[in-house]
C-alpha cells in the first residue's frame, strides 16, 4: 500500500470502531479509542484497553502510563509519532476491569485489519492480555524481553512479536519499571533482526538478540550498522518516517485514571 492508501484504510477502520456496538462496552464508553500513529511505521505497539483518560479523549496512552511509555520510547530515541499505538479492546471496560473473552473477540477483527493495513515488521505487546493475542499460553514474567514470529492469523504476517510489561504495571513496581527500560533497550536490535528475517537474510547475531532477554540483546546492536544507527544515533524505527506534528499527552495525577492496567492480580 501507499502512504495514502494505508492512511485511508486506518481511518476507515477507526470510523467503524467509533460507531461499533459489537459488545457491551459501547454502552458505557464516552469515546472509542481506535489508535493513532504513523501509517508508515514498521513498529506497532499493542496495549490492552483504554482507561478513563483515554475514554475521555479518544486517544491511547494519554495518562500516567502513557507518560511512562513515552519515556520508554524516548530512552531509545523514538517518539510516539514514530510508531502506531493501539489496544486489544477499543473501548474502556467499566472500572478498568479486565476485558472479557467475548469483548476481546469482538474487537479482534479490528486489530487484525489494522495490522494488515500497517504490515508491521515488529509488534510490541504491552501487558499480558495483549501478549496473549500473539503468544498464547506464555507467562509475561518469563516472556517479557523476548520475541517470536507472529502467527499470520493475527494480521501481522512476517513480523516478530516482542513482549513487554504494561507501563501501568511499571508505575506500581520499581523493579518492573527497571526491567521495562532494559527490555525496551532491546527493541531496536529486535527490529533489525525482524527486518533481516523479512528479507530472508538473517543476521548471525541479531536474530539471537530477538529471542533472548534484554541483557543478551544490547551488545548485538553495536555489531550491525543499522542497529548502531538505531541505538547510538537514535534513529526512528521506520526509514524514512514522514515528519508528523508532535502529539501532546495530557497527564493526570490520579492513578485510577491511567491506561487500563489489567494487572489486578499481579504480573503473571
Amino acid at each position: 500500500m501507499t502512504h495514502d492508501e494505508r492512511a485511508a484504510a486506518l481511518e476507515g477502520i477507526a470510523e467503524e470502531i467509533r460507531a461499533c456496538t459489537r459488545c457491551r462496552l459501547h454502552e458505557t464508553r464516552s469515546h472509542a479509542v481506535p489508535g493513532e500513529g504513523s501509517p508508515d511505521t514498521e513498529v506497532v505497539l499493542v496495549g490492552e484497553g483504554p482507561g478513563s483518560n483515554e475514554d475521555r479523549l479518544g486517544r491511547p496512552f494519554v495518562g500516567r502510563a502513557g507518560e511512562l511509555l513515552e519515556r520508554l520510547l524516548g530512552s531509545i530515541g523514538w517518539r510516539r509519532d514514530d510508531v502506531f499505538i493501539t489496544n486489544v479492546v477499543k473501548c474502556r471496560p467499566p472500572d478498568n476491569r479486565d476485558p472479557e473473552a467475548d469483548e476481546i473477540a469482538a474487537c479482534a477483527p479490528y486489530l487484525h485489519r489494522q495490522l494488515e493495513a500497517l504490515d508491521p515488521t515488529l509488534v510490541v505487546t504491552l501487558g499480558r492480555h495483549s501478549m496473549g493475542r500473539f503468544m498464547p499460553g506464555a507467562r509475561i514474567s518469563s516472556a517479557h524481553g523476548t520475541a517470536r514470529p507472529a502467527d499470520p492469523a493475527t494480521g501481522a504476517a512476517g513480523a516478530l512479536v516482542f513482549a513487554m510489561y504494561h507501563p501501568a504495571a511499571a508505575l506500581r513496581a520499581l523493579e518492573i519499571e527497571r526491567v521495562s527500560f532494559e527490555d525496551v533497550a532491546a527493541v531496536p536490535a529486535t527490529l533489525v533482526a525482524a527486518r533481516a528475517r523479512r528479507e530472508g537474510t538473517p543476521d548471525p547475531v541479531a536474530p539471537a538478540a530477538a529471542t533472548e532477554p534484554a541483557a543478551a540483546t544490547a551488545p548485538a546492536a553495536a555489531t550491525e550498522p543499522a542497529a548502531a544507527a538505531l541505538v547510538v544515533e537514535a534513529a526512528p524505527p521506520a526509514a524514512p518516517v514522514p515528519a508528523r506534528p508532535a502529539v501532546a499527552s495530557p497527564s493526570s495525577p490520579d492513578a485510577a485514571a491511567d491506561q487500563l492496567t489489567l494487572f489486578q492480580g499481579g504480573p503473571r
